[in-house]
């Protein structure tokens, strides 16, 4: 600063501007020979720097244990993984932040399992997936219509003490116990390639109801078509015997010239789209405790109804 001639003092300019902030995880691992490795944050990638030789001898860890939990434990824990870690490392203690970030950077998941159709896939299998995957990737013809077909059993439910409906500030409440009140069975038909399903209720699923709902199939629900491919499963009903079984020969012979069985592979109903729709109606309609046989019916058709009207449809991505 000056005055005049004469320099009076120093000053300096500041100023203030905004700069990138956020939280960073970083850790410090001692060798042996003293050193201090850092491993840090990469803001260009916005990662974790991570000592390659350690990650892959983690990963393999993981890989070779996560198979089967501890003797006596169901599943792993973030815990347990921790000491396991420990146990099989030169680490005195992992914390359990450390395990679930290795977790997730490997994508891993071992306190869970799901429940999985597990084929033995041979020609047999192959050749009638391919055929049933033929059929979904077909042109929609009237006259060739493909109906999937399925049942599912259900619980008819009673109450044993009256629910307590939902005020504000608490939600619905009923009781644990419940009254048994025997079981129906809902045959599922769905069109491959318009918005259409049928459910029919029926107190049994026996060859004779098969054939019964093969008829109604055929002379009811598409009586314009020439021939009907129907995909299903291997249930021992679901065969050309039942017919022949439950009508005359005539009636059978009849029924059967306007119907062509596509049975899905062994142990692969997955491939059978009207399982994706029991599975919507389970959710949408079903979760809850039905009473009598009556107001099944009556519910099913409900549903029925408002999801043909609105033009519902399985998205297949297979």
């Amino acid at each position: 600063m000056r005055d005049g001639n004469e320099l009076v003092g120093w000053g300096m300019a500041t100023g203030i501007w905004e700069a990138l902030q956020m939280p960073i995880a970083v850790r410090i691992v001692l060798s042996a020979n003293g050193h201090a490795e850092v491993l840090g944050y990469d803001v260009k990638d916005r990662k974790l720097v991570v000592n390659e030789d350690e990650a892959d001898r983690v990963r393999l860890i993981f890989r070779q244990y996560l198979a089967s939990p501890p003797e006596g434990r169901a599943r792993w824990t973030l815990e347990l993984l921790a000491d396991e870690l420990v146990r099989l490392t030169e680490h005195d203690s992992i914390s359990r932040e450390t395990v679930r970030r290795r977790l997730v950077e490997n994508d891993l998941k071992p306190w869970r399992k799901d429940m999985w159709c597990i084929p033995q896939v041979d020609g047999e299998y192959v050749a009638r997936m391919e055929d049933v995957l033929d059929l979904y990737a077909e042109a929609p013809d009237p006259k060739r219509p493909v109906v999937c077909f399925d049942e599912s059993p259900t619980q008819l439910i009673g109450e044993v003490r009256q629910p307590i409906p939902a005020k504000p500030g608490q939600i619905e409440r009923y009781d644990c116990e419940y009254r048994r009140n025997g079981t129906a069975n809902l045959f599922v038909f769905l069109d491959v390639h318009r918005s259409w399903r049928k459910v029919k209720v029926t107190e049994r699923r026996a060859a004779q109801d098969f054939a019964a709902c093969m008829r109604e199939l055929a002379d009811v629900h598409y009586p314009e078509a020439e021939r009907i491919r129907v995909v299903l499963d291997n249930l021992s009903t679901h065969s050309a015997g039942a017919l022949y079984q439950t009508f005359p020969a005539e009636e059978a012979r009849r029924v059967l010239r306007r119907l062509e069985f596509h049975y899905v592979p062994k142990h692969a109903s997955w491939l059978n789209m009207v399982e994706i729709e029991i599975g919507v109606l389970a959710t949408q309609c079903l979760d809850r405790r039905i009473e009598t046989y009556e107001q099944l019916a009556a519910e099913t058709a409900a549903w029925e109804q408002q999801r043909n009207a609105a033009g519902a449809r399985i998205k297949w991505m297979f």
